[in-house]
């Protein structure tokens, strides 16, 4: 999925993390790649991540896997969307180190960039580990293009979150489309993408506050 050359700069993201002081991740050794970078590439057995030309990566962290799907996708913009200003830097850092020039960086909450630049700008929104599966549907909602499509790196499917995603559907104009079992190809061996599928124009009291969605998710 990647050349010697994509490889080569993914290298350089994880040697930089693995001298990292600031603790942006909490797995920098031999396993990295693995749990990093092949994980992060299992999104792309969705299609429509493979044809996306915009994707923001909500909560990005130490970079994954909006890093490692901007080397794969090099004609794609992604944009890494994160709160805390130190793995911002990290990123930035990363980035420029191992030349994604495609990757950017934005020190923001993610409903604040969807009430402003970000609403409806994306073809794909990316989530690793960040929150239960309705929270995501409703950071991604007003992110998304209608017929975008949220994929969400998951760990063992949870009957009750996944009903409470179904439940928030018609709310949130996302509707559940398909879950891929990754766990072979992947970091994790429960590991799951879940995909949603934006299907009409974002409501009109999406985004709400910063914090809000994860505090009190609908469905």
């Amino acid at each position: 999925m990647i050349d010697d050359a994509g490889r080569a700069k993914l290298e350089t993201v994880l040697e930089l993390l693995a001298e990292e002081r600031a603790s942006v991740s909490s797995v920098v050794d031999e396993r990295a790649w693995r749990v990093h970078v092949a994980d992060s590439l299992t999104g792309l057995e969705v299609p429509g991540l493979r044809e996306a030309e915009r994707i923001a990566d909500v909560g990005a962290g130490a970079g994954f896997p909006g890093l490692a799907l901007a080397v794969a996708l090099p004609s794609a913009q992604v944009d890494l969307i994160e709160s805390v200003g130190r793995k911002c830097e990290f990123m930035r850092r990363a980035a420029e180190t191992a030349g994604i020039v495609n990757a950017s960086v934005l020190n923001t909450r993610s409903e604040d960039w969807a009430a402003r630049e970000g609403r409806e700008a994306y073809d794909v929104v990316t989530a690793r580990a960040v929150g239960r599966l309705s929270t995501l549907a409703e950071l991604a909602s007003p992110l998304l293009k209608p017929n975008g499509a949220l994929i969400a790196w998951k760990g063992r499917r949870d009957d009750g979150e996944e009903r409470q995603l179904e439940s928030a559907a018609e709310a949130l104009a996302m509707r559940p489309e398909a879950i891929l079992d990754v766990g072979d190809r992947a970091g994790s061996e429960h590991r799951h993408l879940h995909v949603a599928r934006k299907i009409g124009p974002t409501p009109g009291n999406l985004p709400r506050k910063p914090g809000i969605a994860k505090k009190r998710p609908k469905g």
